[in-house]
């Protein structure tokens, strides 16, 4: 498979596909809830992820696609070719604020990571990736990113995770915010991976995020010489859910071993 072939369609139908995620500002959302009242899904999530898999299935049609609204293959395994895409991540933002969402898309050749996109669809901007090639803001090559430390540091980590949870020892999170420069939470996983990736943001810290969120986002931060792992240091798995931490060098390896507890 020619992987600048994957990479063309790819980016022609996260443009489309956000041209018409656009275009819906001007007709009725139908909003719905999932798992629980604040895991939001609407009409545009639903049409946007059946657009993806129509036309990925006939460009490639023995390409599979693990997709966040289930319209995609049942995936039990990484083997061949599999998209992994969330239409809409940020769905709450895309709602209420109309910015701060975003395309993610990772394409997977036999479990790892060949082409990686974010497009932040409101500001018009496409974050890429490919294995071994470097990653890409608007086509421009982005350099690797810098080593960082606590004490100057920036982190994105939702609020849920500084008070008492079933997932972490809130205790350390306190301690590590009051610690690093300034906190930031924007509500899209592949929104902030983006920003670790441009040096916006120096860490990303979350307890449960699925492989749609994560994917493309894994595989631009890679590139950068960013490190990602589960908050354990372990790889992520992406057949299920993970905590989650992308960060630069010598960050990570001080905040998941001096203030990261897992229950």
């Amino acid at each position: 498979m020619n992987i600048h072939k994957l990479d063309k369609v790819a980016k022609s139908l996260i443009k489309e596909a956000a041209g018409r995620i656009r275009a819906s500002f001007t007709t009725e959302l139908i909003i719905e809830t999932k798992s629980e009242a604040n895991d939001l899904v609407t009409n545009i999530d639903k049409e946007t992820e059946q657009f993806f898999i129509q036309n990925i299935k006939r460009n490639f049609p023995d390409h599979r696609i693990l997709g966040e609204e289930g319209f995609g293959d049942d995936i039990q395994d990484l083997s061949g070719y599999v998209w992994i895409l969330d239409p809409v991540d940020g769905t709450m933002n895309f709602i209420h604020q109309k910015k701060n969402f975003a395309i993610s898309l990772g394409i997977f050749k036999d479990g790892e990571g060949i082409l990686g996109y974010i497009y932040d669809v409101m500001a018009d901007d496409l974050l890429s990736g490919a294995l071994g090639e470097g990653a890409f803001f608007n086509d421009q090559r982005i350099p690797r990113v810098e080593h960082a430390n606590v004490e100057q540091s920036i982190i994105s980590i939702n609020a849920s995770w500084v008070v008492p949870n079933k997932y972490i020892e809130h205790e350390g999170m306190i301690e590590l915010i009051n610690k690093v420069r300034g906190t930031r939470s924007y509500g899209s996983a592949a929104i902030e991976i983006l920003y670790v990736v441009m040096g916006r943001l120096d860490a990303y810290v979350s307890m449960r995020l699925s492989p749609w969120d994560i994917a493309g986002g894994t595989v631009i931060a890679k590139e950068v010489g960013a490190i990602v792992t589960t908050l354990a240091n372990e790889p992520i798995n992406l057949l299920g859910q993970n905590t989650f931490i992308v960060s630069k060098p010598g960050l990570h390896r001080d905040i998941v071993g001096n203030y990261i507890k897992l229950k």
